[in-house]
């Protein structure tokens, strides 16, 4: 909207790229606005024409807090996400913890190296899993230009 102020209501297209057909009711009614009201709205001068500061990046994009919290689905899904990263973490002290409390001949050195494998898997699935949750769910920075 800010881009449309500076060149104008009736020059919205050099300020807006609307290249496919799902754009056409954008279009159609950008073209019925500056048929009818010349491009914008006559509020009755109960309003300004002035436009709010604008939010953040951070806020505007932030997922969390616009949908995943009043979203039944995706609350269900953060929340057992974030449990399961839980639970691998865990499990992956736990069974360090087995390995290290039981005595040297009790266990065979296979066992010890595949419940120590078994516990670094865990871990690296946790930090992935939280990596995951947060790209999902949280806000995500992307600048397209840079990738």
């Amino acid at each position: 909207e800010r881009k449309i102020m500076a060149v104008g209501p009736a020059n919205w297209q050099k300020a807006c790229f609307v290249p496919t057909k799902s754009d056409n009711l954008v279009v159609g009614f950008r073209m019925w606005l500056k048929k009818y009201s010349g491009g914008q709205f006559n509020w009755g001068g109960k309003f300004d024409a002035t436009l709010p500061p604008t939010l953040p990046r951070e806020q505007l994009m932030d997922r969390y807090w616009s949908h995943v919290v009043n979203c039944k689905s995706c609350n269900a899904a953060h929340k057992s996400l974030n449990a399961l990263e839980v639970i691998l973490q865990v499990v992956s002290v736990v069974s360090v913890g087995i390995v290290a409390a039981t005595k040297q001949n009790a266990m065979s050195m296979a066992t010890r190296a595949t419940i120590v494998s078994f516990a670094v898997i865990c871990f690296a699935a946790s930090k992935w899993l939280s990596h995951f949750v947060y790209k999902t769910f949280h806000y995500h920075d992307y600048n397209h230009a840079l990738r």
